[in-house]
């Protein structure tokens, strides 16, 4: 499981992918969430702009699984 630090108190689920270089873009998020492939602290994710928070965990199927931790 990788780490992913940000600096801010919460993040959007798709601009967190987005940042990490995980997704290419909000549409490739939007799919990923249809397809019901993302994991957030093992439940799945319905919407792209879940808030996600330091210590929460993000698991994709078949790309990996990441931590995201507070700079």
């Amino acid at each position: 499981m990788e780490d992913i630090a940000i600096n801010t108190t919460v993040i959007h689920l798709d601009q967190l992918l987005k940042w990490a270089g995980i997704a290419q873009s909000g549409g490739q998020v939007k799919s990923m969430v249809e397809a019901g492939i993302i994991e957030l602290n093992n439940v799945i994710v319905t919407e792209r702009r879940k808030k996600v928070y330091p210590g929460d965990i993000i698991a994709i199927e078949g790309l990996g699984k990441w931590q995201v931790t507070a700079e």
